[in-house]
């Protein structure tokens, strides 16, 4: 028995020891195949499940590698039961392959008879199905590719897909790398892809997901379709496609509110692909307006319902998926596993920070107290009430403003939930506001001010969370959130993680209301954070002044 920092339980969680000084070597080691449930100062519990599990194995890890993983970091003697587990859950994945098959098309089969018989008397399989061809395959409807992977995941049997992919429209795409290189991870993240055929790509913001997408596009050779968050991403995305490829901007085609241009390279927006209209969402025609060879989701953790049963008709186009973070607050990960594909690419913020790609983070919570009129409020409220009571209450505006005045040197954003809460701070600081109701060129112009240092502060919402590039900012002062939202806090942090020119630190400062229900989220926020390394200093907010 070692004196390790993992306590590994039967019940497949995992305890970890955060002061014990093999810790950070052991996160490392179990991130890639457990996944982080609560994180308080000492002891951080984590859980093996299946799809964590077959994440890791689509990525490369064997149950060999897991197991290794636990017993070399684990204080007391792994339960050899769990081990079995381990191995035999791993070892479902691939079990059952889909395949092209020469004169049957579409085949799914299995070297496990017994598991094939089972999968063949599902009541939710065997309508997907055709004709028997041998004793270990059947065909299947073409058209049902997706939706039997995404039934074959919830029966517990995951399939590999082997059917491979029509090569769509060619269009000549090539790196224009004389001027800069890909980076070593971004260059094996684009491989992973590329090799694994579909995918999602895990990268910390600032670490330079589009150009694993435009890496991708350059092995492609073909036409693409780009989805994204919103306007101002769509053309962060052709701008940097313009820079770093042999593309030119009439080869990339907008197609969002205001534009709706399809061309070779077109970049359409999530909101206006789930537009409706009578009850039609018109616009998922997009997907069959040209021969797509490649299709990209970018923050594909926010991939919203109508595309992914799109999606599901697309299982013979190449697709990959871009994000922060895997975790979806609609538990809808199994459907991004199916669909988009596994996770094959996956390295730890705190790796990429410590090779210099990512600016090192210092995050704060700042804690304040109700005023007692505000506390009676509170009590007496409605409970759905509560936290918008809590999260938006006056009593952190002074706070703000001294965190701004203390950072009064540093490119700085205040970033919040609630609009009315935004308005007084921004009057306030008399600082710029952006929100949702911002036209689209008034944003890009304030976002171009403040890179520029033009406009040292500004107020955002949630608008801002995704796909905003904003080098230059180092701090980050969060006033209110989506509830709990874990995948909102990395995204937010990620604002401040692109490298500064002098190295300097970020700074992520988050103001929470003390003994309210916003505490509460707010730790739960954090967990994100401390799966990747960051831990939180909590400070009183009393004691910024002295």
């Amino acid at each position: 028995m070692t004196h390790g920092p993992l306590i590994v339980q039967s019940d497949k969680t995992l305890l970890l020891e955060v002061e014990h000084p093999r810790s950070r070597d052991c996160r490392r080691a179990i991130a890639a195949f457990a996944e982080l449930e609560r994180s308080p100062e000492h002891m951080h519990t984590y859980r093996l499940t299946p799809l964590g599990l077959w994440n890791a194995r689509a990525a490369g890890h064997d149950a060999e590698q897991v197991v290794d993983a636990l017993l070399s970091y684990s204080r007391y003697p792994v339960p050899h039961s769990l081990l079995v587990d381990i191995a035999e859950t791993m070892g479902r994945y691939g079990r059952l392959r889909l395949d092209q098959h020469p004169s049957h098309g579409l085949v799914l089969s299995s070297s496990d008879l017994a598991v094939f018989e089972e999968v063949l008397r599902s009541r939710r399989i065997s309508p997907m199905l055709g004709a028997r061809v041998d004793d270990a395959s059947v065909a299947v409807h073409a058209s049902e590719r997706g939706n039997l992977k995404q039934a074959l995941l919830k029966l517990g049997w995951p399939a590999e897909d082997f059917a491979g992919y029509v090569d769509g429209e060619a269009h000549p795409i090539g790196l224009a790398e004389h001027e800069w290189s890909l980076r070593p991870y971004q260059r094996e993240a684009a491989e992973a892809l590329w090799h694994g055929g579909s995918g999602v790509v895990v990268l910390p913001c600032g670490a330079g997901k589009t150009l694993v997408g435009a890496a991708t596009m350059a092995e492609a050779q073909a036409t693409t379709l780009i989805l994204v968050t919103n306007t101002v991403a769509a053309r962060q995305w052709k701008d940097e496609l313009i820079r770093r490829t042999t593309l030119t901007a009439d080869e990339i085609g907008e197609y969002s509110g205001a534009v709706k241009e399809i061309r070779p390279v077109t970049i359409a927006t999530y909101q206006v692909m789930t537009t409706r209209r009578k009850g039609v969402y018109s616009h998922l025609e997009l997907f069959d307006a040209r021969d797509w060879g490649l299709v990209i989701y970018d923050e594909v953790h926010l991939l919203p319902a109508p595309i992914f049963r799109m999606t599901a008709n697309l299982q013979a186009r190449r697709r990959i998926g871009l994000t922060a973070t895997l975790i979806r607050e609609d538990g809808r990960e199994g459907d991004v596993f199916s669909l988009i594909g596994p996770k094959r690419y996956d390295v730890p913020w705190k790796d990429i920070e410590s090779q210099g790609y990512i600016a090192p983070a210092e995050c704060v919570e700042v804690r304040v107290s109700l005023t007692d009129s505000e506390r009676f409020v509170y009590a007496t409220a409605e409970p759905e009430d509560r936290y918008r009571l809590a999260a938006a209450c006056a009593s952190k505006a002074a706070v703000v403003e001294q965190l701004v005045s203390q950072n009064s040197a540093e490119p700085t954003l205040v970033i919040g939930q609630y609009i009315d809460q935004l308005d007084e701070l921004a009057e306030h600081l008399g600082a710029p506001l952006i929100k949702g109701e911002t036209p689209v060129p008034e944003r890009e112009r304030l976002f171009a001010a403040f890179r520029t240092g033009e406009v040292p502060l500004l107020v955002v919402s949630k608008v801002a969370n995704f796909s905003v590039d904003l080098p230059e900012a180092s701090v980050a002062i969060q006033v209110s959130g989506t509830f709990g939202s874990r995948q909102e806090e990395a995204q937010r942090l990620g604002r401040l993680l692109r490298p500064k020119s002098d190295a300097r630190t970020a700074h992520f400062y988050t103001v929470v209301a003390r003994d309210t229900v916003d505490a509460d989220f707010a730790q739960h926020r954090q967990r994100f954070l401390a799966e990747q390394g960051y831990a939180y200093t909590i400070v009183d907010a009393d004691s910024l002044s002295r």
